[in-house]
């Protein structure tokens, strides 16, 4: 993104609001798989729950310009097909023209603020159905914490019961990302056994009054043949954060990604933060992963 692209944007979001919903109207839309066996999904929905960091960065998101110049940079890359991301994120690649012919998943419950008491309680603070409805996304994807000790999981469970139903009810893909949670001292951690994951696969495929556009977005764990005998629902791989060993989680991505089921990639901090700084580098390599046999 230029300096000239960022003045732009910046007078754009003072002066002209409207714009924003006059470019989602206009935006090329597609079809979800295209004639693909698997996708490549670019996730910037981290900084809205507070996560800024990446790697050894823990401040690493916190420069908008930045992380919009990386966001650009990925979205362009031959093999990319679509965005995650909440609508402020959104809302500015609109207006920048870089979300054309992608898919493009509205982030709807980023209410579990990363490191508070209340991170549990993932309420809807994001895109909601109607909405995702109205600036004609393709989907709208949940967080779904289930934490046995913790009564809020229980307003998560029926809100994103709710959101399933809904985008139903539109034709539109529900992305539920199922974990198995608790509080190690005083940090939520998840359970990324094959048994854990297994456990919040099979409560995150049974919300909602039909799984007819539910879509599975779960890590990368031990066991995955295992795991993915789980479900019969379409499954992306989350990416995460490989920190400072990338290698390891690249080969774990290429196995899980030739075991049935699995449609691609989901992926943020990995290829927009990689250690080197190279954005196309990293976006390439998880491109050509998805060419499997």
């Amino acid at each position: 993104m230029s300096e000239k692209d960022h003045r732009r944007l910046l007078d754009t979001r003072a002066r002209s609001p409207w714009r924003i919903a006059e470019a989602a109207a206009a935006r090329r839309r597609r079809s979800l798989l295209q004639g693909r066996d698997r996708i490549l999904v670019i996730a910037a929905d981290h900084p809205a729950r507070g996560a800024l960091g990446a790697g050894r960065r823990p401040m690493a998101m916190e420069n908008r310009a930045d992380l919009l110049d990386r966001l650009m940079t990925a979205l362009a890359r031959p093999g990319v097909d679509g965005l995650l991301a909440t609508p402020d994120v959104v809302e500015d690649l609109l207006l920048l023209g870089a979300l054309e012919d992608k898919l493009v998943i509205g982030s709807m419950n980023r209410g579990g603020v990363q490191g508070s008491a209340f991170e549990f309680d993932d309420r809807f603070t994001a895109y909601d159905s109607a909405s995702i409805v109205r600036m004609g996304l393709d989907g709208g994807k949940m967080l779904c914490r289930i934490g046995l000790d913790d009564p809020a999981t229980a307003g998560t469970l029926e809100s994103c019961a709710r959101a399933i139903t809904e985008l139903a009810s539109h034709g539109l893909v529900a992305m539920i990302e199922p974990f198995w949670s608790r509080r190690v001292d005083g940090t939520v951690a998840h359970d990324l056994s094959a048994e854990g994951v297994i456990r919040s696969m099979h409560v995150g495929q049974g919300l909602g009054a039909t799984s007819a556009h539910t879509w599975l977005k779960i890590p990368v764990v031990d066991d995955m043949a295992r795991v993915m005998r789980a479900t019969t629902l379409p499954t992306l791989l989350l990416g995460g954060d490989p920190g400072e060993t990338p290698h390891r989680a690249y080969a774990a991505w290429r196995e899980a990604l030739r075991l049935p089921g699995v449609r691609g990639l989901v992926v943020g901090r990995a290829l927009l933060y990689p250690s080197d700084d190279d954005v196309a580098t990293a976006v390439d390599t998880a491109v050509a992963m998805l060419e499997v046999e």
